[in-house]
């Protein structure tokens, strides 16, 4: 099942997904709530009731209509993991030169490493302005799957995320993470959520970046996570250590493709990530 949100009226309501509609570009078909739940609404009523989502979400849809998505959760929390591929911990320790391979040895360890990317506040979907920080220079997006999860860390779905990262804030000190990866739209994430049931394998998806420029592609990558170094489930055990989060949030698994300072994001570019089993997320990039 595909779950996402549309807007209706100052809220969003979450929905059952369906196909494009070839009328318009972004409008799809979807069946809404009967109650103006937003997604976290519904994973949670569901969780209280018992009731697996994808059964709740089919009792309480409405008859099809024709919207636009938005942004298809809000997140309660975002958090984010690190270095699970060598791509992103090698190219970390090679700007991070004085860090004496710090990168390298959280990819080898067992223990992974994890922050906080943020709540919905700093979260925008498909189509919206993913951010630049006035005060950086070299900022790249990181494009990943994203877990969304359930009471206990239960696995509820997959969706989609671009960790949009500030570099040479971090790389002027390893202690100024936070301001790197968390401010006004630094994550995006879409474009629907796809329920785990109707991923068979999450360690066999292909994920490909696109960054355009005034018409001109200047990069185009893809990774599989199969590349993973970590399990989904062990990351997300040690997320839920001593710090249960709450139903409706979502964790970003880390990126194995790294973008050159070279790339390095500005106004008005546009940033796609794709996953066939996903879909498309694409944002434009602008100074906030």
């Amino acid at each position: 099942m595909r779950l996402g949100q549309i807007r209706q009226g100052d809220r969003l309501v979450a929905v059952i997904v369906g196909q494009k509609t070839g009328r318009f570009k972004d409008v799809w078909e979807v069946r809404p709530m009967s109650d103006p739940w937003s997604l976290v609404d519904v994973i949670q009523r569901a969780e209280a009731s018992s009731v697996a989502l994808t059964a709740f979400a089919k009792s309480h849809a409405t008859d099809p209509a024709e919207a636009e998505l938005e942004i298809p959760i809000s997140p309660v929390e975002v958090w984010a993991a690190g270095s699970t591929y060598k791509a992103s911990s090698s190219g970390r320790d090679a700007e991070h030169k004085a860090s004496g391979g710090l990168h390298s040895r959280v990819y080898e360890s067992e223990r992974p490493e994890l922050f906080f990317k943020g709540t919905a506040r700093t979260c925008v979907g498909s189509g919206a302005p993913i951010g630049l920080r006035m005060d950086a220079k070299l900022t790249t997006p990181e494009p990943e799957l994203a877990i969304v999860l359930g009471l206990h860390g239960s696995l509820l779905g997959y969706t989609l995320a671009n960790d949009v990262s500030a570099r040479d804030i971090e790389r002027e000190n390893p202690l100024y993470l936070p301001q790197s990866k968390v401010y006004t739209a630094s994550c995006a994430l879409g474009p629907v959520v796809v329920t785990a049931d109707e991923i068979e394998d999450p360690y066999a998806l292909e994920l490909r970046c696109r960054i355009e420029r005034s018409g001109e592609t200047v990069f185009d990558e893809s990774s599989s996570t199969a590349r993973m170094n970590r399990k989904i489930e062990d990351i997300v055990q040690f997320l839920c250590r001593s710090n249960p989060v709450p139903g409706g949030s979502v964790l970003c698994t880390g990126t194995g493709i790294m973008v050159s300072e070279d790339k390095s994001l500005q106004p008005g570019d546009i940033v796609t990530i794709e996953c066939p089993a996903i879909g498309t997320l694409t944002n434009v990039v602008a100074i906030v």
